[in-house]
């Protein structure tokens, strides 16, 4: 016997998002399950339900928040949506990540107008600052910090970035920490901090016969630029390190609630396993999971008992619309069922947490009354 949603004890999401504790919610999963969306749609119901002044951070390249909240374009300032219902008081704000504005900031926050400078002209730097594998990721972390500290919001929203892993986000800061500590960093570090000849001469004579194999594999400038680049952050390293600290406890407290965002397909599915048991590992506050895009046949018809009919009446002929119409009921039938074996993986290994399905929509969301309306879905205890 397949279990069933109700397996899982119902989630309460406006219990959340009316909970004046909780700060931050957090909305991740795997990419293509409609994060985007459930992120938004939750802002605005948490502004326009509960009169909260709240603010949604994407990190959706694609843009779509924007277009349905009715904003030509999204950057790494909030921006006011308005249109929206206020009466409860409450206000909504939207931004999109901009990674290497995000970075720009930090530098510009944490040394001198010089020293940034010397730092936004090092190559090494603008290629970290836009295309390296996990800034993306500890950039997303880094604004969430600084969202949190300036205290002017009730509630603020993260879409997780559309990594290859979900865990990303959460890996980032150690990630980070790693780079940090790495012995060829300490390498490059070490002539940099003991002053005297030019650092390319002093990296030579630090690596030896090893910086010659060095200079072969990535090329001399790339080499002279890297040490550069981190005898430039050297200052900054423990601010990074610092923050990224901060917000990780951040995410642990209480005033903290993770959504995963999945849909029945085994992919998703699995994704959403692996990071409820990182957060479980991490001690960190997993609230519930949100299902989307479930398919629910509206007859009570089992997938055989509408084939079954749809033979009779094909036999007797004269009836090929009512035909059409149970075979495609049947076809629905079967695909709910799967999707409910699929989901039940979920539950079946994490069964105290909250679930809540959300019936596929006939369109695409591209407004703020779709975004209405998969709140309410969403909210549907």
């Amino acid at each position: 016997m397949v279990p069933s949603e109700d397996a899982a004890p119902p989630l309460d999401v406006d219990q959340i998002l009316a909970d004046d504790g909780v700060r931050i919610v957090v909305c991740c999963g795997a990419g293509g399950v409609g994060k985007t969306t459930t992120a938004a749609a939750l802002a605005l119901r948490a502004a326009e339900r509960h009169g909260r002044r709240t603010v949604v951070l994407t990190i959706d390249p694609a843009r779509r928040l924007a277009q349905s909240l009715g904003l030509t374009e999204l950057d790494n300032t909030p921006r006011q949506v308005k249109g929206i219902d206020v009466e409860a008081g409450g206000e909504l704000h939207a931004m999109m990540l901009d990674m290497k504005r995000t970075f720009d900031d930090v530098v510009l926050q944490h040394t001198d107008p010089a020293k940034a400078a010397e730092i936004f002209a090092n190559p090494f730097y603008q290629a970290m600052s836009s295309t390296f594998a996990g800034t993306q990721e500890y950039m997303a972390m880094e604004k969430l910090g600084q969202l949190h500290a300036r205290g002017e919001w009730d509630l603020i929203v993260v879409d997780t970035p559309p990594s290859r892993s979900a865990l990303d986000f959460l890996d980032a800061p150690a990630r980070l920490s790693r780079f940090l500590d790495g012995r060829m960093l300490r390498l490059l570090l070490a002539p940099a901090r003991s002053g005297g000849r030019s650092m390319f001469s002093l990296v030579t004579a630090s690596f030896g016969m090893f910086s010659k194999v060095v200079q072969k594999v990535i090329g001399a400038q790339l080499l002279t630029d890297l040490s550069g680049f981190v005898a430039a952050l050297d200052s900054m390293f423990g601010g990074f390190r610092q923050r990224a600290e901060q917000t990780y406890r951040i995410l642990q407290a209480r005033e903290t609630a993770f959504l995963l965002v999945a849909t029945p397909e085994p992919d998703a599915v699995r994704e959403a396993a692996y990071f409820a048991g990182r957060l479980r590992e991490e001690r960190m506050p997993l609230a519930g999971l949100v299902l989307n895009r479930v398919h629910r046949p509206a007859a009570g018809l089992s997938a055989a008992e509408s084939l079954a009919a749809a033979e009779r009446l094909a036999g007797e002929g004269g009836h090929e619309g009512t035909v059409e119409v149970l075979r495609a009921h049947a076809a629905l039938a079967q695909q709910a069922v799967r999707e409910e074996q699929v989901a039940a993986r979920f539950t079946e290994a994490f069964p105290a947490v909250p679930a809540v399905s959300v019936t596929a929509q006939p369109a695409d969301v591209h407004d703020v009354d779709g975004l209405r309306t998969i709140g309410e879905a969403i909210s549907r205890s």
